[in-house]
Order: C-alpha cells, then sequence, then structure tokens
C-alpha cells in the first residue's frame, strides 16, 4: 500500500454487498475523508432504495459525491463519470482531506485507478469495432483472455464478445492505461454462501424501506433498454410489474442476477495486482488504519 504521506487517493472496491460502503464510511469519519462513488447505478436521480445508496444519515455524516448526478433519462457515460470524480477528488485534496473512492462498477473505478484517456472517444469508437467484427470467435475470446476481461457467459455471441472487448480495451495502437501513482487499494470479497446472505438480508431491508413503490416507478417511466433499468433489482422485478411471473420469482431471480454480478466484479478487479484484499471488513480496517498511521484503531 502507498505511504500516507504519499496517498492521494484510497480505493475500496469489490463485490456487491460485501460491505465496502460500511468499511468507507468508517474511514472516513476516522480520517476526515470524503467520499467518492463509482458506480453506474447511483449516479441517477430517484434510484435510491434498489441501487442502496448511501443513506440521508450517512450523507449528512460524511460528504459524498457523484451521487445524484442526472435524471434517468439522460445519458452518462464512464468518460464523464471520470471527468466529474477527478474534479471532485482534486476539490477534496484542495480541502486537505482523503478522497475514498468506493464502488463495484469496474471501468468506473478503473478510470480513476488508472490513468484511462477517454478524450477524443466520443462515445463509440468506429474504428475499434471494425477491427473486432473482422476477428473470429476464437480470436475474439483470446482477445479476452489476454487482456484478462470478464468472459461473456453467452461465449457464443458475437455481440457480447466485441462488447465486453469495447468496454475493457483501448483502441488499438493506443497506449494502456497504467495504476496512478499515489492510489492505494482494498478489495473485499466474500465466499458464496456469505454473499448470498448478505444480499438476502439487504433485500429484505430494500422491501421494508419501500422497494417495491420505488421500483414500480422506474420500471414505468425507463424502458427495459435504458441504463437506469438495468440495474440488477429493477430489472429482476419488472416481468412481475408486467404480469409475467410472482413476486417470489422475480425476488428469488434477483438474488441470482447479484450473485452472477458479485462474480464478474471479482473477475474484473482481481486483474489488479495493486489491490489487497480481505475477506473480512475488520481485517481490511486494521490494514488501513496501521498503513495511515490511526491513532486507536
Amino acid at each position: 500500500m502507498v505511504s500516507s504521506g504519499d496517498l492521494d487517493l484510497l480505493a475500496i472496491v469489490g463485490q456487491t454487498a460485501s460491505g465496502k460502503s460500511a468499511l468507507a464510511m468508517k474511514v472516513a469519519r476516522a480520517t476526515g475523508g470524503e467520499i467518492v462513488a463509482a458506480d453506474s447505478k447511483t449516479v441517477y436521480k430517484g434510484l435510491d432504495i434498489g441501487t442502496a445508496k448511501p443513506t440521508p444519515a450517512d450523507r449528512q455524516a460524511v460528504r459524498h459525491h457523484l451521487l445524484d448526478v442526472v435524471d434517468p433519462d439522460q445519458p452518462f457515460s464512464v468518460a464523464r463519470f471520470q471527468q466529474l470524480a477527478l474534479a471532485a477528488i482534486g476539490q477534496i485534496r484542495g480541502r486537505k482531506r482523503l478522497p475514498i473512492l468506493v464502488g463495484g462498477s469496474g471501468l468506473y473505478a478503473d478510470s480513476i485507478m488508472l490513468d484511462y484517456d477517454f478524450s477524443g472517444q466520443g462515445g463509440a469508437r468506429p474504428e475499434l469495432r471494425r477491427q473486432l467484427e473482422s476477428l473470429s470467435l476464437e480470436e475474439l475470446r483470446s482477445e479476452i483472455k489476454r487482456r484478462q476481461l470478464p468472459m461473456p457467459q453467452n461465449r457464443a455471441n458475437r455481440r457480447y464478445l466485441i462488447r465486453s472487448l469495447e468496454r475493457g480495451s483501448t483502441p488499438v495502437g493506443a497506449r494502456e492505461p497504467v495504476w496512478r501513482p499515489g492510489v492505494a487499494a482494498v478489495g473485499l470479497k466474500r465466499n458464496r454462501a456469505v454473499l448470498k446472505a448478505r444480499i438476502e438480508a439487504r433485500l429484505r431491508e430494500m422491501l421494508a424501506a419501500g422497494l417495491l413503490e420505488e421500483a414500480r416507478l422506474v420500471v414505468s417511466e425507463c424502458p427495459p433498454g435504458s441504463e437506469a433499468a438495468k440495474s440488477n433489482i429493477y430489472a429482476a422485478l419488472r416481468p412481475y410489474f408486467e404480469g409475467g411471473i410472482s413476486l417470489e420469482r422475480a425476488l428469488e431471480d434477483f438474488v441470482r442476477r447479484d450473485l452472477a454480478l458479485a462474480k464478474k466484479q471479482l473477475t474484473w478487479f482481481k486483474r489488479h495486482q495493486q489491490i489487497s484484499w480481505f475477506e473480512s471488513p475488520g481485517d481490511a480496517w486494521r490494514h488501513i488504519a496501521s498503513e495511515l498511521g490511526l491513532v486507536g484503531s
């Protein structure tokens, strides 16, 4: 881990429902730091319960950034996230506080931990798309393995393979992004049984907090293909609201989706040797406290 004197940013990444947010809150309270959310869904206004967005109490106790940035029907890109997040981090450091990046959206987090350059890309990259479309299925799969990117579940679908490479690739001929100096990262992971129990417990809390009402509104206002509606819980509940399946089945589907997401997140972040991994948030906290020289940790 980067020494405290050289630390520009602490990142807490890993699987969904692994305890990242609680750990980030503990570090922020102990250091006077501020949290920058690296989440592709919590940037949307109104998606509060279903995205496990920090509570009003947490946001009052610790300053958070990159939450509620755009309306659900507005486009939002990782390039825009990077621009806003780097600006927020600069402002936090200007206040002599520790920026704490926390989240499980792989490319969002990577765009800050690594020096990705999105300038001039303007969204889709036609030249890269043409190059990828010229490759065979086996060549696409080999390139995904070479770049250590998550392999789509449907390995025979060219569109999925190309999309995976577009999300995690740099244009051919461009330099590969490297880890930014001054960035330290901690990763949280759980075994499947513990993770399943935590996902189910969080789901019960969401339901008690009014999840169904929020999800019904999101599903009614956002088309299935919109980025905001792709969040696991809203996508799982859509067939229920449309009368196709029971609520019980929809909730079971959500748990399966979140477990699959957790597996993909671990695969994504495990590519980075700079991340120190822990199964216990308590162990992660002790590691961070020791590295930062926090008294009474």
